[in-house]
């Protein structure tokens, strides 16, 4: 039996997941691309996918019972990692247009709103390096690199307060980057971590990080 890691890409309609399996394979893991609640919640690592709209992708959540998925795993204790917009509903909302015109609600794991990046060119695309912060396990060896990153969207502030005394230690640990002003790139906190940008399309870098949380789980 083999003892690599199970993850699972939750397929919920979200583009071309299929270089996230590729790439979480390379790194080790035995992939499954299924949005069946058994597998979802029975596999070491979760993770959900995301591109494009707001809005659309939480359409895709509800429709597989994402938000439940989500909450059951991370109520266990199981990890779980967001990627682009599978990082920005992990937040409260979106202040990104739809039909109804009004801020749509996310996951709501993480206070703060994600809104449009206040650049003078938008969208961010390309590769830019971050600011990780000290005792990161995601960045771990590659704390230097550049990653590449395709958005119009992201979060602007990080709105949970910092714990003090023994709680200090378990605190969020939150990376962050900037185009036209800073904005988070990733978090760490506990079984739950995200990434703004794409680890999948980041090359060298981006597969030692998918390593890194995959050798985690």
């Amino acid at each position: 039996m083999s003892t690599s890691p199970h993850v699972v890409v939750l397929d919920h309609g979200s583009g071309n997941v299929h270089s996230a399996v590729r790439a979480l394979a390379h790194v080790g893991a035995r992939v499954e691309l299924t949005a069946d609640r058994e597998a979802v919640l029975a596999a070491d690592g979760l993770l959900v996918p995301g591109v494009g709209n707001f809005h659309a992708c939480m359409a895709g959540l509800r429709a597989v019972d994402g938000p439940s998925l989500v909450d059951t795993r991370l109520a266990g204790g199981r990890p779980v990692l967001g990627v682009c917009v599978g990082m920005q509903v992990m937040f409260d909302g979106s202040d990104e247009p739809s039909g109804a015109q009004r801020p749509q609600q996310g996951l709501q794991q993480w206070p703060g709103t994600v809104a449009r990046l206040a650049a003078p060119v938008v969208p961010h695309m390309g590769w830019s390096t971050l600011e990780a912060p000290t005792g990161t396990r995601l960045f771990a060896g590659v704390e230097d690199e550049r990653f590449y990153f395709v958005h119009s969207y992201g979060v602007p502030t990080w709105d949970l307060p910092r714990p003090d005394g023994a709680l200090s230690a378990a605190a969020p640990l939150v990376t962050w980057s900037e185009h036209g002003s800073p904005f988070v790139a990733a978090v760490e906190n506990g079984p739950l971590s995200a990434t703004q940008f794409h680890p999948e399309k980041s090359g060298d870098a981006g597969l030692h990080l998918l390593k890194n949380w995959v050798m985690s789980l």
